[in-house]
């Protein structure tokens, strides 16, 4: 078939929260989403997320940076398989990337746009999105909980425990000895068959995470994410993944087919992240778990964002299949708790949806109070 897109509609929220989600790297004092709406000719319609964690003013850019500068290149546009906008935007808009320097707002504007069509094209064929990519894909997902602060670790775990989950990430890398205290206490007072992870959110040198291996290893560790900068020589993961005997996890910032290619072939993280919403959407995100599978290694989808995105990202995992668990933030964050599709059940799986495409028809009218901008362009 072949679809023309005929509206682009953007929606960007900001709640408020009463407890900031910390990082190493930095704090977010609201909760932000940018979602996207693609109407076709025939009145179809897909909906996509856009990232918009960082930095702190990120929705309102990426929602002006799709209509005043990519929906040239969209609205009009005759795209005959769901992944022909990724190929021929990122190709199209490679330039202006460049002029502007603004690789990482580009790319997460097509990722949102690339999932909203393959929703568009999952519903004409009237199939889920999981279904649509793979007829083998599974009915639920395992998961995790994440975004876990290292000082109300106890806590956070206790009452995600409650809802189901028996797996969990903590976020580390403020103080190094301290955070590993701290998570020995709480490996300790892990029940029979949970599973704790550990992310340091890039914070350490190679000497630091070095330093601190033995110590991380005899905690039994499902992976240890991102322990130094992405963006370091492959030597220096290699250094990494030969002196720490806990898996290395990684994916959620690199980009591009052959940045994925280049870190699977090297084969120093074993647990492979890639976001959907940062790089790729379903297109390319699908293309690096499939070959992360292929290579052996587990992948395991990165999300901490809106409610369409994490349901989209459950979708892939079903598709993809594999050990790889979905991650689930255990903040407050009703831009994703608004969506019905993004519950968990009770034994904290993740249900694929059955109606066609990702399931959402509209947004959630309880976000009306929290929407910072809108708009829109027609054919």
């Amino acid at each position: 078939m072949t679809c023309r897109i005929e509206r682009v509609e953007v929606f960007c929220y900001r709640v408020p929260v009463k407890v900031p989600v910390a990082t190493s790297f930095g704090v977010m004092r609201d909760r932000p989403a940018v979602f996207v709406k693609l109407t076709d000719s025939t009145g179809c319609h897909g909906w996509g997320e856009i990232f918009a964690n960082w930095p702190a003013a990120a929705a309102e850019h990426r929602a002006q940076l799709l209509v005043q500068d990519i929906c040239d290149l969209v609205v009009g546009a005759n795209v005959a398989t769901a992944g022909a906008l990724f190929e021929s935007l990122t190709a199209q808009t490679h330039i202006r990337a460049l002029q502007s320097g603004e690789w990482g707002p580009f790319r997460q504007v097509i990722a949102g746009l690339d999932i909203a069509l393959h929703d568009i094209f999952a519903r004409h064929r009237g199939l889920p999105l999981a279904q649509f990519l793979d007829g083998r894909a599974a009915a639920e997902v395992p998961t995790y909980a994440s975004g876990i602060a290292i000082g109300a670790a106890a806590e956070l775990i206790a009452s995600s425990r409650a809802v189901g989950h028996s797996a969990f990430k903590v976020k580390i890398g403020f103080d190094g000895a301290r955070d590993i205290d701290a998570l020995r206490a709480l490996a300790d007072g892990l029940d029979d068959g949970e599973r704790l992870m550990a992310d340091v959110n890039q914070a350490w040198t190679v000497t630091e995470a070095l330093s601190h291996a033995a110590a991380i290893d005899a905690l039994g560790l499902q992976w240890l994410e991102e322990p130094i900068r992405a963006d370091l020589p492959a030597g220096d993961w290699q250094a990494l993944a030969d002196g720490f005997a806990t898996p290395l996890a990684a994916g959620e910032n690199i980009t591009g087919n052959s940045g994925f290619e280049t870190a699977i072939a090297a084969g120093h993280i074993s647990v492979v992240q890639p976001d959907i919403v940062k790089w790729g959407g379903i297109s390319g995100c699908g293309a690096a778990a499939q070959r992360t599978r292929d290579a052996g290694l587990r992948y395991c989808p990165h999300f901490l964002g809106g409610g369409i995105g994490l349901i989209a990202s459950a979708h892939l995992l079903a598709a993809v299949g594999g050990d790889g668990l979905l991650e689930v933030d255990v903040n407050p964050n009703p831009l994703r708790d608004a969506f019905e599709g993004a519950r968990l059940r009770d034994d904290g799986n993740f249900t694929i949806g059955t109606a066609p495409g990702l399931g959402i028809d509209a947004l959630p009218a309880d976000l009306s109070q929290y929407q910072t901008l809108s708009l829109e362009r027609r054919a």
